[in-house]
């Protein structure tokens, strides 16, 4: 079996589920030795990427909607949120996985851990969505992280940069407090997986962060002025904080990056 094939057949899945248990058999056949990585074949973008059900709905993100996290409806619907977060977060670990050819051997093991940890989460929300009364699709959802995914298709750089470092890095701004006022709601079981996300998510960035400072010491940029550059080029959104400090440090943002979100 091959890595990169496997991953990019695995993000064809439109079922949920099964993408999430296909993505776990390839990490334990790779744990067993019993996967290969072409890091040099160009791989051919099919139709059908990304893989997902037709439901829920695509809205764009202010007709989400919100509900009181006092209310059971409200502590679904937020639950619902993050399952939507996390399964859109498989696919774009099988996408920076199977996409960019070319990379270091840890550059695809990376990824692999990745999409393995998300559908791990997607997994733990959706089960707890149904203790709730609701099943994922049951509430729309928004497409933004896709969409600067597909942005990013042509350069394994900017991908690094804006995906992992700008928009999986809000998450570890945005989980604290979210934390605490879901546990303030009595949801504690919601609260402890929120928990196991914010220290997989430090991860996440931390990989992205490496590979990101890597491809720019290979081109001879400087990163944080290649940075605002792509945020740029590529319409990124604004940063607004707070900004969880240290989590950022431990995910690997440097001393001169972090003065900029104090």
């Amino acid at each position: 079996m091959e890595l990169r094939a496997a991953a990019l057949h695995a993000l064809l899945e439109t079922d949920p589920a099964t993408k999430a248990q296909a993505v776990a058999a390839l990490t334990a056949a790779c744990q067993g030795g019993d996967v290969r990585i072409d890091t040099c074949i160009a791989l051919v973008a099919p139709a059908g990427i990304p893989g997902r059900p037709v439901r829920p709905e695509l809205v764009p993100p202010l007709q989400v909607g919100r509900r009181s996290m006092a209310t059971p409806e409200g502590r679904a619907m937020l639950v619902h949120a993050l399952a939507h977060i996390e399964f859109n977060a498989i696919n774009l670990a099988l996408d920076a996985l199977w996409r960019f050819h070319g990379m270091p051997e840890q550059y695809y093991l990376d990824w692999l851990r990745v999409a393995d940890e998300e559908a791990l989460h997607f997994t733990m929300l959706s089960a707890h969505l149904a203790t709730l009364g609701y099943a994922y699709g049951d509430f729309p959802g928004h497409d933004s992280l896709w969409e600067m995914v597909a942005k990013t298709s042509d350069d394994v750089m900017a991908r690094m940069a804006l995906v992992p470092r700008t928009l999986e890095a809000r998450g570890l701004d945005a989980i604290p407090p979210l934390r605490k006022k879901i546990a303030q709601a009595g949801d504690l079981a919601a609260a402890l997986i929120l928990d196991r996300l914010l220290v997989d998510e430090v991860g996440h960035v931390e990989i992205g962060n490496r590979w990101y400072f890597s491809l720019c010491e290979e081109r001879g940029l400087e990163p944080i002025a290649t940075y605002d550059e792509l945020t740029v080029r590529y319409k990124a959104p604004v940063l607004k904080g707070p900004f969880n400090i240290e989590g950022r440090r431990q995910a690997g943002f440097t001393e001169a990056e972090l003065q900029r979100y104090r």
